[in-house]
């Protein structure tokens, strides 16, 4: 069996891996998509009042609260008691939507914006997550970072998920989004978080493209 000391020296050049193809691909996708990012905060500005950009409070790596950086999609000061009692539904293995492709979504969140539709159907909301993986807060891939009170459902074994850095994209997102119950979910991120390699890396980020344009779970 190999030593506590024989496994971290094995984890340290991956884990730097890990972390230079994260640079690697967050700096030019900033700058090269810098005017969709504009355009984006211009059509929500446009389209309801508030900021177009928020800060959210999210679960990292080791359980480390940070502030998860998103394109508004609601209405300005949503309800937030709303996505709480969604969490409980799902939880309670209660569908929110007849939607076949999202019965784990709220599909008539009448809190969504016109512009926010659109955003959540291609995850453009998620990208200005690409800073918080700049700042070393989030990674390219992993599992998502879950809000502080979706915690309260997990059990024991799985907290191994934040033995990883939170991802913008991941397993889960490529497999099946907002169709998958969450202890599916969960299996996956712990499944990801114990057995991720770099080549795995990889190939998830090639899968995510064409798993965005099928748009299928993305509310």
């Amino acid at each position: 069996m190999l030593s506590h000391e024989a496994t971290q020296g094995r984890a340290i050049p991956r884990e730097f891996g890990k972390r230079a193809l994260d640079v690697a691909i967050s700096v030019p996708a900033i700058v090269v998509l810098a005017p969709i990012l504009m355009g984006v905060w211009i059509a929500i500005r446009l389209d309801s009042p508030g900021p177009a950009v928020f800060r959210q409070r999210r679960i990292g790596r080791d359980e480390e609260p940070f502030n998860c950086f998103k394109f508004r999609t609601l209405c300005h000061k949503a309800d937030e008691n709303v996505h709480r009692e969604a969490i409980r539904r799902v939880w309670a293995n209660e569908p929110l939507s007849d939607d076949p492709d999202a019965p784990y979504k709220l599909t008539d969140d009448p809190r969504v914006t016109r512009v926010g539709r659109l955003l959540r159907r291609f995850s453009l909301d998620e990208l200005p997550q690409l800073f918080n993986v700049l700042r070393g807060e989030m990674s390219i891939v992993g599992p998502r970072p879950a809000i502080p009170y979706e915690l309260e459902y997990f059990r024991d074994w799985h907290h191994k998920r934040h033995v990883v850095k939170p991802g913008i994209t991941g397993i889960c997102q490529v497999r099946g989004r907002g169709r998958l119950r969450p202890e599916v979910t969960l299996e996956m991120d712990v499944e990801y978080a114990m057995n991720w390699t770099l080549w795995t890396d990889l190939k998830l980020i090639a899968l995510t493209f064409p798993a965005v344009l099928r748009g299928r779970g993305a509310r």
